[in-house]
């Protein structure tokens, strides 16, 4: 796997140190370890990741509003970790149940990065510009 640029969002300091050295050891760079709502969407916006691994559950804030307001700046791959959130498979993305092993891990980036791919296959690209400028395509008629 291609080496990532990473940011961890884990509120608690120990489950974050592991994380970060485990992502260390298969290659990746850790940008940061945040344990906020604030500071990982401060993180996010400073490092621009490759990838976050978000905490579903934060002692202040949560790891869904977290990536909300992060993909208003653009989107971005990620994947929710959980120890405990019975509701973490209606998130619509990769969730890895803790505790994980690292090949859980590896596989859950893998999905992770590829499901990013298939929502932008999805929605296929933009449309044409219109020859005549902006405002005179069939849809402004």
């Amino acid at each position: 796997m291609t080496p990532l640029r990473i940011v961890v969002v884990e509120d608690d300091e120990m489950v974050g140190w592991v994380l970060a050295e485990t992502l260390a050891a298969m290659g990746h760079d850790v940008c940061a370890v945040e344990a906020t709502e604030g500071a990982a969407v401060a993180a996010a916006a400073r490092h621009r990741p490759d990838l976050l691994i978000v905490d579903v559950g934060l002692g202040e804030g949560n790891g869904v509003s977290v990536m909300q307001r992060i993909t208003r700046m653009g989107p971005v791959p990620h994947l929710f970790i959980t120890g405990h959130d019975p509701h973490a498979s209606l998130l619509h993305a990769e969730v890895l149940r803790k505790p994980f092993r690292e090949a859980d891990l590896a596989a859950a980036i893998g999905r992770a990065l590829m499901l990013k791919g298939y929502l932008a296959l999805e929605r296929g690209p933009p449309p044409p510009p219109s020859p005549a400028g902006p405002g005179t395509g069939p849809a402004s008629r």
